[in-house]
């Protein structure tokens, strides 16, 4: 079975306390059937993603902050969009330059943009209603 290629979270931001509370909110949402990984910056989640196998189909979420030093979240979006259309993207910021997030919404295609600060369970609402969490094999669905 898939039991040791489990599917993966990854958070960017460049402020160590919001990935931490991130990763556990999520862990205390979806458990351990997720990896949960975080980065500092774009570039150090592109390093993550490339170290990846298949992480097209195995990074079902990335949840990433606008202004970090270096690339900026829309960047970064519209790089998750190019190189891995399937990674479901949200992103998380308090401040953003609205010709940014436009460019993010219509270039880097993405999900949905969740001000800071968030609120856990909208967050986990959102991740819900993009269907990133797959049905158990055998359970109501099946």
């Amino acid at each position: 079975m898939n039991e040791d290629r489990k599917l993966m979270f990854l958070c960017v931001d460049d402020e160590v306390s919001v990935l931490e509370s991130l990763k556990e909110q999520l862990r205390n949402a979806f458990g351990n059937s997720f990896i949960y990984e975080t980065a500092e910056s774009a570039a150090e989640a592109i390093d993550i993603i490339d170290d990846t196998l298949d992480p097209n189909h195995s990074i079902v979420i990335v949840v990433s902050d606008w202004l970090m030093p270096g690339m900026k979240g829309d960047e970064f979006m519209i790089h998750l969009e190019l190189n891995f259309p399937n990674i479901r993207k949200i992103l998380l910021t308090g401040q953003v330059d609205p010709i940014s997030l436009e460019r993010a919404k219509r270039v880097g295609r993405v999900d949905h943009v969740i001000t800071k600060p968030w609120k856990k369970d909208h967050l986990i609402s959102v991740i819900r209603e993009l269907q990133v969490v797959p049905t158990i094999p055998g359970s109501q669905s099946e």
